[in-house]
């Protein structure tokens, strides 16, 4: 779970895992919208390296076939006798060649950091083994040597150290930890409660099971017709049943409930309304109060329609299913974030109850936080995790161009409608992230110390300048000047590209411990896919990475 950003001791806040969904007021909700058209779109022939949209059942069949292959695949690409494969993913490319993303076991236990994504072409021949760890796992004992018990006080004690309040563990489980080289044995304990700004706290530790030291921590919180707040007049789908209800039948079943300031698991109230008119294009501190429903179903809705337009992926799991959405969460809650564990997008009021963080871009990045933990699942934490938090701010971005709404136009900036800083200024900066006073512009060894928020900066400035380029331009009204490591100057390949050419890192190459030198990697093989390895756009990415001291 990651909240839109984090709180620190200075007043310029960074963006986390969720990103505000645009607050949507409209007087005349139309109970039928049409799939937007994206702009800056990809072209329309399909290139060979790109994912092929799957119908739910087409999906179901190549992960039932590829589990029961899964022992023979094993073998064949030559992992130990106690080891298993569990499939999680299957992506297919327009020229027939399969990307399979399995989790993996040994001995029985779940292997943390162990997952592998095994590439094979239409032929049926293996085409290559990507891997989140290198080296065999061969756990020297299976026998713990410190008891679960102590695992769980001592991940509690961990969590309040990181500012968590009310914390309890939720049980300790034995799993194998590979994330950090040599696999061994330990426990994973889940700690819940509340953070510090009352975002729910699901901080998962893990501790060696010979020697009780922790190894690593993450956090599993990722923080994300209507008269809406930000958005202007939208359409919006509804249902009537003895009323009009915020539930999107055409868009796998999307519902907006109304936390009415309540902190509690559940989803609380489904909005309803009598006439089918939404919202009044104001914030109210009113729990009844529609116009931050509208803005979290626009969001929602928009997300859905950039992911199928722009990648053919259906839903955030691509398995034509949605999440759903929770407004007015807490009293004065100043964030937002995505939930893996209830699978939904929550939205807190911000100061005053009269602020919803649900800005579009914000709801774009929260729903993006799903896509990765559904596809490479990226660890929340150390450079893993400044590529989590980037990719939600690299895809709440591409929402944002793709609605071409002319009340919040696309733009380089994160959180600029939501005015967390209380001066105007964004949350964010994609061209240059230390405007906000912590982002990297550059990476070095110390980024992955930094919080995630913060470290996403090397990667959201890769995005731009493989998008844009270098120097000085204006983009919708927006200047931007985007400095480079190297002093180079980098041409852009333009938006549409770059997103093509990040999916298909993220889906068919990044694994859960990827870090900044993979991610060159990943990006590059994906380019390579896509146009060619001599192509302009291949050649454009690498030049991107080392315009950020990526090599």
């Amino acid at each position: 779970m990651s909240p839109l950003y984090a709180r620190h001791k200075r007043t310029t806040l960074a963006i986390a895992t969720a990103v505000a969904a645009g607050a949507l007021l409209a007087t005349g909700v139309s109970t039928s919208a049409t799939a937007q058209t994206p702009a800056g779109s990809a072209a329309a022939k399909p290139l060979a390296a790109a994912p092929t949209a799957l119908s739910a059942a087409a999906r179901t069949t190549l992960i039932h076939d590829a589990q029961a292959d899964a022992a023979q695949t094993a073998q064949e690409i030559g992992l130990g006798a106690k080891e298993k494969l569990v499939v999680k993913d299957v992506v297919k490319d327009a020229d027939g060649t399969l990307h399979t993303r399995y989790e993996r076991t040994y001995a029985g236990l779940p292997v943390l950091g162990g997952d592998l994504i095994v590439h094979t072409a239409k032929s049926g021949k293996t085409q290559g083994v990507t891997k989140a760890i290198k080296s065999a796992l061969k756990p020297a004992s299976l026998t713990p040597r410190i008891t679960a018990a102590k695992a769980e006080k001592q991940a509690v004690s961990a969590a309040k150290t990181l500012g968590s309040t009310k914390t309890a563990a939720d049980g300790a489980r034995k799993v194998i930890w590979a994330g950090s080289g040599k696999p061994v044995l330990a426990y994973e304990t889940i700690v819940g409660g509340f953070q510090d700004d009352g975002t729910p706290n699901q901080l998962h530790v893990i501790t060696d099971a010979a020697t009780g030291k922790k190894l690593y921590e993450y956090q599993g919180i990722e923080t994300g017709t209507g008269k809406s707040l930000y958005s202007g007049t939208v359409a919006l789908n509804t249902y009537q049943s003895t009323s009009y209800q915020l539930y999107d039948t055409t868009r796998g079943g999307h519902k907006t409930y109304n936390k009415a300031h309540g902190t509690s698991s559940t989803a609380g109230t489904l909005f309803t309304d009598a006439d089918d008119v939404w919202g009044t294009g104001t914030a109210s501190s009113s729990t009844s109060d529609q116009t931050a429903a509208v803005d979290a179903a626009y969001g929602a809705q928009t997300t859905w329609d950039f992911y199928k337009s722009t990648f053919g992926r259906s839903g955030i799991k691509n398995d034509g299913k949605a999440a759903y959405s929770r407004v007015h969460y807490g009293n004065q809650y100043v964030n937002a974030f995505w939930d893996d564990s209830c699978f939904c997008m929550t939205y807190g009021d911000g100061e005053g109850n009269v602020n919803p963080l649900t800005s579009l871009d914000v709801a774009g990045h929260e729903m993006s936080h799903g896509v990765t933990s559904n596809t490479a699942g990226l660890n929340y934490s150390g450079e893993s995790g400044g590529l989590n938090e980037a990719t939600s701010d690299i895809f709440g971005t591409g929402v944002e161009f793709f609605a071409a709404n002319s009340n919040d136009v696309g733009d380089y900036l994160i959180g600029e409608e939501i005015d967390i800083n209380g001066d105007g200024s964004p949350l964010r900066y994609m061209d240059k992230p230390s405007k906000d006073g912590g982002s990297a512009d550059y990476w070095s060894s110390s980024v992955g110390s930094k919080d995630v928020h913060y470290s996403s900066g090397v990667a959201n400035h890769f995005f731009y300048l493989l998008a844009e380029g270098s120097g000085a331009k204006t983009i919708n009204g927006v200047s931007y000047n985007s400095p480079t490591y190297n002093g180079s100057t980098v041409t852009g390949i333009g938006r549409a590209k770059a997103l093509q050419i990040w999916y298909k890192a993220l889906t068919t190459y990044m694994t859960s411990t990827t870090n900044y030198k993979a991610a060159r990697t990943a990006t590059l093989n994906a380019a390579s896919a896509l146009y060619g390895s001599t192509s302009t756009e291949y050649k454009a990415v690498a030049a991107a990475w080392s315009a950020v001291n990526v090599a």
